[in-house]
């Protein structure tokens, strides 16, 4: 949203989808929570009356998005289609929905591990639940980010037999490393070749894709040939899905190859594999490798994740001691240094790999 890969952004919209707090009023219909209580905030809004929501499908919530029904998911912090409604990177905030909306944490379960709750580990367990994987799966995750360690870690929770994860910055592999998967740098080793290797020929069963648009592509190593020669596709890509970019120097540069995550992870599935993408793309990304997929009788599953959908299994993993999710959280800062902490994250620094925010009255 910062980057400009995902347009439409308003001037002054608070920015951040996930939250904890203390409820301080109630609406209404609001018959479940008092004031006092500390709860979790699902980053994406849902009614959970309409049939979506009943169904499961809390991200596809008839009601929750004032542009109407068409218009996609609602959550917080996001552009104009998407609400706007305002972000949680605040000391307060109004939940819309709230009944439905906030979920009341027992005592044993943290902030630091709610917090972690109220997004990326249900995204990440989202992807490997759209991956379809069974126990014995051979498993490839792209990207090794937040949500990305949350899908390694989601995907060893469903049985994978096998875990690999791809991402050139040694900080995010080290951790993915210790999550039990076996990693791949794309800077030092053609990830495709190296995949198809690892697996005997054959490739993976399942792929989650938790990068996006945002994707990099190799600069060194065997894959940065085959980049070099798709870079004219990979700038045209950009110039579509980021019109309004502004890149300030190196900060808040858009990804330099939108697709290369698909096109990596269609070479990288064995034939009738899956593939997950829970990393965002922008209604103008339009590149995909459709003949290829067709071809090897791939399943595509995709989407904003129904984040109330999973919350209360996993807050009983954390509340089991099954799953620490902090696990990953590297740094926390001082909701004053939100800018900072952006630009900081915005490099892919070492070591940062999921950042924060707290308020001062926190913090005192």
């Amino acid at each position: 949203m910062v980057r400009g890969t995902l347009t439409g952004m308003k001037p002054g919209t608070i920015l951040g989808h996930e939250g904890v707090g203390i409820v301080e009023e109630v609406g209404r219909d609001v018959r479940n929570l008092r004031p006092g209580d500390r709860v979790v905030i699902p980053s994406t809004i849902a009614c959970g009356s309409c049939s979506y929501c009943r169904a499961g499908y809390f991200s596809q919530c008839d009601r929750a998005n004032p542009n109407g029904a068409e218009a996609g998911t609602a959550f917080f912090g996001g552009p104009a289609s998407s609400g706007p409604f305002d972000g949680l990177q605040a000391e307060k905030a109004r939940v819309p929905f709230a009944n439905v909306g906030l979920l009341k944490l027992p005592d044993a379960v943290t902030d630091e591990q709610a917090i972690l709750l109220s997004d990326i580990f249900p995204t990440g367990y989202f992807g490997a639940d759209l991956a379809e994987i069974t126990a014995g799966d051979t498993v490839t995750v792209f990207g090794c980010g937040p949500v990305g360690l949350f899908a390694i870690a989601s995907a060893r929770l469903l049985g994978a037999g096998r875990v690999l994860a791809v991402d050139r910055v040694k900080s995010r592999l080290e951790m993915a490393r210790s999550l039990g998967a076996e990693v791949v740098d794309f800077e030092e080793e053609d990830p495709v070749a190296a995949l198809k290797r690892l697996t005997g020929g054959v490739g993976v069963d399942r792929v989650i894709d938790a990068v996006g648009v945002d994707a990099e592509t190799a600069h060194h190593g065997p894959a940065a040939k085959a980049a070099r020669k798709e870079k004219g596709r990979f700038d045209k890509e950009r110039e579509e899905v980021a019109p309004e970019a502004d890149p300030k120097g190196e900060t808040w540069k858009p990804g330099e190859a939108p697709s290369q995550v698909l096109d990596w992870a269609v070479g990288a599935l064995a034939k009738a594999g899956t593939l997950a993408i829970i990393g965002v793309y922008p209604e103008s990304a339009r590149s995909f490798p459709i003949g290829k997929a067709m071809n090897k009788n791939l399943t595509l599953q995709m989407g904003n994740c129904h984040h109330r959908k999973y919350l209360p299994h996993l807050i009983e993993l954390v509340v089991e001691g099954v799953v620490d999710p902090t696990d990953v959280l590297t740094q926390v800062q001082p909701l004053v240094s939100a800018i900072e902490a952006y630009e900081t994250f915005d490099r892919r620094e070492d070591g940062w790999t999921k950042v924060m925010l707290e308020p001062a009255a926190v913090r005192a």
